[in-house]
């Protein structure tokens, strides 16, 4: 994928707001996790860890790549990944695991903005 090169107005994706709450999410992930039932912190709550930190890689990774298409191209996979903690924190709610039914709230939000952002590029 070429095209265009990426002009966002920043000097690094670290500056992405998208970027900002999706990191902050991944730190509270990490956190809930490590008061997860024995065996399930290696297991649901490794799928957790990574799903929530694929969100960030796809952003920095898009990013990197400097053109609009990439970029765009990689925020789809983060709004996929998105939707993976979602999931993954309704069942470990269901399992009695946690109460942290906003952190489902602040996935659906964050693709909401994920979606927002992508599409502000043509």
């Amino acid at each position: 994928m070429g095209g265009e090169r990426l002009e966002v107005g920043i000097k690094s994706f670290e500056e992405l707001e998208v970027y900002k709450k999706g990191y902050n999410l991944a730190l509270q992930i990490h956190q809930l996790t490590q008061s997860f039932p024995g065996q399930e912190r290696y297991e649901l709550g490794n799928q957790l860890r990574r799903a929530a930190v694929s969100i960030v890689s796809n952003i920095a990774e898009g990013y990197g790549r400097q053109t609009t298409a990439e970029f765009k191209h990689f925020l789809s996979y983060a709004l996929g990944s998105a939707n993976e903690p979602i999931v993954l924190l309704s069942i470990a709610k269901d399992l009695g695991y946690t109460d942290k039914g906003e952190l489902i709230e602040q996935y659906n939000i964050l693709g909401k903005q994920i979606y927002r952002l992508r599409q502000t590029w043509k």
